[in-house]
């Protein structure tokens, strides 16, 4: 099939999906009139996590590009992906992998996310000073955390800070504190094992 055609096709398949979503949509306007946008989100991504294969991708792609703060059409979100923010930003050519939980996140463009990735909305969203008082009721504070253009991370990792532009964190890593641009990382903290432009040069 040529590139045109490809094109095409992807272009028609998503006009199909924005159809077939559009119950969804619905459901998600009224509910978020009484919920708000953040728990109506949390119950119609817990419904579109659960279509599979290639009809998923293009269903929850439908969906979200027209929810979230920011979603391109390139992006693809695989099965088991749950939003609980409304204000996540989703950039070009952005790949989700499977069972992955976010909430308050910017993705930016060619980020790929390996399976069962969490990035909660920082690292304080449960408030824990008082030690009298039980955790669930004591206030949190959501906070934004961007994955910088190009970064690759690994499977089964937790994100509770920004991550630079081209970097990798290792599978299973858990990122406290902000990474810079173009490093590797990896552990719980993660910490920085190398830069990657010195890789590069070493070649």
């Amino acid at each position: 099939m040529s590139v045109g055609l490809r094109s095409a096709a992807k272009a028609a398949l998503f006009w199909m999906a924005t159809i077939a979503v559009c119950p969804a949509l619905l459901s998600y306007r009224l509910r978020s009139l009484v919920l708000g946008r953040d728990r109506a989100l949390e119950g119609s991504s817990q419904v579109l996590s659960l279509v599979p294969g290639v009809l998923g991708q293009f269903v929850r792609r439908a969906f979200y590009v027209r929810v979230l703060a920011a979603c391109h059409p390139s992006v693809t979100i695989e099965f088991g992906v749950l939003f609980s923010q409304a204000g996540a930003r989703i950039g070009e050519n952005v790949y989700i992998g499977p069972h992955c939980h976010l909430g308050l996140v910017t993705l930016e463009d060619e980020v790929l996310l390996g399976p069962a990735v969490q990035i909660p909305s920082g690292s304080q969203t449960h408030g824990t000073a008082d030690p009298d008082v039980p955790i669930r009721e004591q206030g949190g504070r959501r906070t934004r955390v961007t994955i910088g253009a190009g970064s690759w991370v690994g499977g089964a990792t937790v994100i509770m800070a920004d991550v630079g532009c081209g970097t990798v964190v290792g599978a299973g890593s858990v990122v406290t504190r902000p990474l810079p641009d173009r490093v590797v990382a990896v552990g719980s903290p993660a910490r920085v094992v190398r830069s990657r432009d010195a890789a590069a040069e070493s070649r």
